[in-house]
């Protein structure tokens, strides 16, 4: 965006290849944001979703569409609300932004990662070239009027994003908000949760707390069973209440397998009145849930499947019930920076200026992206958030 302004920009890339987390993400197809409109993202941040009027009235969902399809690349909406490409490949999206970056001339260094920001002479901790940052490099040093951050935040380390953006920014008088996890899958003990791995269930619901305690936060979602414990949109996008307190113990996720069936409904089906009064209750089971979580949660309640229906105890049957409608399962952490999508925490927002993503207290400096203290749900939230954020300090860089 600034070198469509007419900016002279050098993009200093720390890896050898550019755009590595976008090739990687939404599982190689690249989610690149959520068919709603720029109330629905900002909304999805909560609290932190004030900072994004701005960016967003600058680039909306619907205009990240457009912009790829102007590349040649284009979209569909899937069932979740999110937007994949037509071909499912983050190749295409990658590419798409790297002929959008040379149309611009703007000028792309691989394999050249910063070691140190310094600011223009006269400001707190300068050293820089006069009106000038000092931009030093493996290979050498810049000096350029503006600087913008996008270095990304802790997640994933293995694609390059160590934090390195969080030292620039102390560094040149910002407050950081502790980095930590977020869209972690979950890890759980349970034995009989290890056994289930690969198992899906598109619609699940889940409540999250200390144990014996009252939920912290609750949602609803697709669920994947683990060998480690549970995964996929749901449980990653709770995974922000352990991380949030590493401190707490005995962490406890209370699961409702059925969500679509209420509890009542439930308990008639497995009376003895009921049409299935004469099938077994392993086959009832069968239909509400995959058959092998269906056994191990008939397992927990201590009914056998073959028993029939009719022959079901009301206490056997609350067991059922509960089994299905308030599994409890142990969380003992998550899987932290290496497997989580999102950093939580980072440049602090009240230091930024959202009307331009300037620095409010080194005129000059600007910040985009995953550096910010952003983090929003699975969805394409997050890279709508980088895309909006990355475009308004383009503007006025």
């Amino acid at each position: 965006r600034a070198a469509r302004r007419g900016r002279r920009v050098v993009l200093l890339e720390k890896n050898r290849k550019a755009g590595v987390k976008i090739l990687m993400s939404g599982g190689t197809r690249c989610n690149l944001t959520q068919a709603t409109d720029r109330r629905g993202i900002a909304d999805a941040f909560g609290k932190q979703g004030r900072f994004l009027h701005s960016p967003l009235a600058a680039l909306g969902p619907d205009e990240v569409v457009e912009l790829f399809a102007a590349e040649g690349v284009a979209t569909k909406v899937e069932s979740t609300g999110k937007v994949f490409p037509v071909s499912n490949r983050a190749l295409d999206v990658q590419r798409a932004m790297l002929r959008m970056l040379e149309k611009t001339g703007a000028e792309l260094r691989l394999d050249e990662p910063v070691t140190a920001i310094a600011p223009p002479s006269g400001a707190a901790g300068s050293g820089g070239a006069g009106g000038r940052f000092l931009i030093t490099t493996s290979r050498g040093q810049y000096a350029a009027r503006s600087v913008v951050i996008t270095s990304g935040g802790q997640s994933y380390p293995g694609c390059g994003t160590t934090g390195d953006g969080y030292a620039w920014s102390k560094r040149l008088g910002h407050r950081i908000v502790p980095p930590r996890p977020a869209l972690a899958p979950m890890l759980s003990p349970a034995g009989w949760l290890q056994k289930l791995r690969g198992v899906t269930l598109p619609d699940a619901g889940m409540a999250l707390g200390v144990a014996g305690g009252k939920p912290v936060d609750r949602g609803r979602g697709s669920l994947l069973l683990t060998h480690f414990g549970v995964s996929g949109p749901l449980a990653m996008n709770l995974s922000h209440v352990v991380t949030a307190r590493p401190d707490a113990e005995r962490w406890e996720a209370v699961c409702d397998f059925t969500p679509g069936v209420e509890e009542e409904a439930l308990h008639r089906r497995l009376g003895g009145e009921s049409e299935d009064a004469a099938r077994p209750v392993g086959a009832v089971a069968e239909t509400l849930a995959p058959r092998r979580l269906a056994e191990s949660l008939l397992a927990l309640a201590e009914t056998p499947p073959e028993r029939r229906v009719a022959e079901l105890s009301k206490r056997q049957r609350r067991r059922v019930v509960d089994a299905f409608k308030r599994c409890r399962v142990p969380i003992t952490g998550t899987q932290g920076f290496k497997k989580a999508e999102v950093t939580a925490g980072g440049v602090d927002l009240r230091d930024v200026d959202s009307r331009t993503m300037q620095s409010r207290r080194t005129p000059g400096l600007f910040f985009a992206g995953e550096v910010l203290d952003l983090d929003g749900p699975i969805g394409g939230y997050n890279f709508q958030a980088a895309f909006s954020t990355g475009w308004l300090a383009g503007e006025n860089a």
